[in-house]
């Protein structure tokens, strides 16, 4: 099996999307798109109309995981903003003909890149495409939260400390295995804590190049994808976990740049990426930017831990890659201890 997939009864479904979703009529194709480890997501083919749909997984799941409710609010408030996103239509309840809340979504026709060394391009149009992820990352914490209707969608206070107690709770409940190195990285974070600066603005929670997507041709994102973790917070979170890519290997499940020759490649440098970023903010530039990367790996961690503790229980989305994971995680908790262990870079 290619993913744990929904049961569902293919007349009611259809009648269900046809009472709820703009233009649907017949119910003619419902095929899991490959890959994702969280909440399944299918294209839907009715007529001419392709629909996406992404539904909670089945099965127990941890407290405060798979909203796809936030992710239907937070898409349907970007809709007329500079965030590319897709267009919303529906959202069910819990008791939905799929056995789990689910919305629907706009079927975008562009490009995913997996591989952030672009491997598929030509040197020339590597740096455009980093160029209009910035922007767009950039675009995203502009948006002020009260004025698209969000601003309760996080707590007030220390966006830093709230999140690092909830990936801890995350993280000890769906914890498997001892990993001595993500223990003391989980002291170090709670003891070197950031002060709150004020800075909030809407956060992604997960923007990396393969959550979004392309338009054909040319180096424009046309849709932003994944905002299961989004919230009100600070807009390094989403920077420096997006900078993870810049130090994690060119292999295995978690492929970055590491070992790559950027400059020979056209692709830019972290400094040069975390520039452009402070120059489109108006930022003079970032300090503590340890702190930053250490908290993004740990959250990360956190996330894979509990795609292997819902994999040891059978309800994981995508089975077929778990064996990847249990390097990662470890991966990650090595490279997060060892930036406790460096002298923090400052990026002017």
């Amino acid at each position: 099996m290619a993913g744990l997939v929904h049961s569902y009864d293919a007349v009611q479904l259809e009648r269900y999307l046809a009472d709820h979703v703009p233009g649907f009529t017949t119910l003619d194709g419902f095929e899991k798109f490959a890959g994702g480890q969280s909440n399944p997501t299918y294209k839907v083919t009715s007529g001419e109309r392709t629909f996406v749909l992404r539904a909670k997984p089945p099965g127990d799941l941890l407290a405060s995981a798979h909203q796809v409710d936030r992710e239907y609010r937070v898409l349907s408030a970007l809709e007329n903003t500079d965030v590319p996103v897709p267009r919303t239509y529906h959202l069910s309840g819990e008791q939905s003909p799929l056995g789990a809340q689910f919305f629907v979504m706009e079927f975008l026709d562009g490009r995913i890149f997996w591989d952030p060394a672009l491997p598929e391009l030509q040197r020339e149009d590597r740096r455009p495409l980093f160029s209009a992820m910035n922007r767009t990352l950039a675009a995203l914490h502009e948006v002020q939260p009260e004025a698209v209707g969000l601003a309760n969608y996080g707590k007030p206070g220390n966006y830093f400390e709230r999140q690092t107690d909830r990936w801890v709770r995350q993280y000890r409940a769906s914890e498997t295995d001892p990993q001595p190195d993500l223990e003391a990285v989980i002291a170090w974070l709670q003891a070197n804590m950031v002060s709150d600066d004020g800075q909030v603005s809407l956060v992604h929670g997960d923007f990396r190049l393969d959550n979004l997507m392309f338009a054909p041709g040319r180096p424009e994102v046309i849709g932003v994808l994944d905002w299961e973790l989004s919230t009100l917070g600070h807009p390094l979170a989403d920077l420096a976990y997006q900078c993870m890519q810049w130090r994690l290997p060119n292999k295995g499940m978690l492929r970055g740049l590491a070992g790559i020759d950027r400059a020979s490649q056209g692709l830019p440098s972290e400094r040069e990426y975390v520039a452009e970023y402070c120059q489109r903010r108006g930022w003079s530039g970032v300090t503590n930017w340890n702190f930053y990367l250490v908290f993004s790996m740990f959250r990360l961690a956190a996330i894979v831990q509990g795609i292997l503790h819902r994999a040891a229980n059978g309800t994981a989305s995508n089975p077929g890659t778990i064996d990847q994971f249990g390097p990662a995680l470890r991966l990650l908790g090595s490279m997060a201890r060892d930036l406790t262990e460096t002298p923090s870079e400052v990026h002017l």
